[in-house]
């Protein structure tokens, strides 16, 4: 019995886990298996970060499964998984989780390209910056 290329997709305001990303996607057929992890960094276009808060829209988990599901179809993948958080977080904390995995490398490259790209373009997470200085930008909102 295959299982379903969409393994592990979800929106937590709980730490993140790259072993469970990568446990979702245990499969003796796959050779390849591209990660990424995106972290909140301690600055941004020359400003100092003292942390940041992300705010999810209602459908931002029907959107990260379309997202999803549209890599699987897309790519030569046997694995995709997603997990983005919301809330507070502070330097170092672990902000999106993205994963795929193919037969081979080159196929899992391309798609967990395209799956963060186009998480990041597509589902309505808006990330509130705030700065050394005291200022505070919003990210991606509309």
């Amino acid at each position: 019995m295959t299982q379903p290329a969409v393994r592990l997709v979800a929106i937590s305001d709980q730490p993140l886990s790259v072993s469970e990303v990568l446990d979702s996607l245990d499969d003796p057929t796959a050779g390849g298996l591209v990660l990424f992890v995106g972290r909140v960094r301690d600055h941004d276009n020359g400003q100092g970060v003292t942390g940041l808060s992300y705010s999810a829209h209602p459908t931002a988990l029907d959107r990260l499964q379309a997202v999803c599901d549209r890599v699987a179809e897309e790519y030569d993948v046997t694995g995709v998984a997603a997990v983005h958080r919301v809330g507070d977080l502070a330097i170092g904390d672990l902000a999106v989780v993205v994963a795929t995995t193919s037969g081979h490398r080159g196929s899992s490259f391309e798609a967990s390209r395209a799956l963060i790209d186009t998480l990041k373009a597509e589902v309505p997470i808006w990330k509130h910056q705030l700065f050394s200085d005291g200022t505070d930008e919003w990210v991606g909102s509309p």
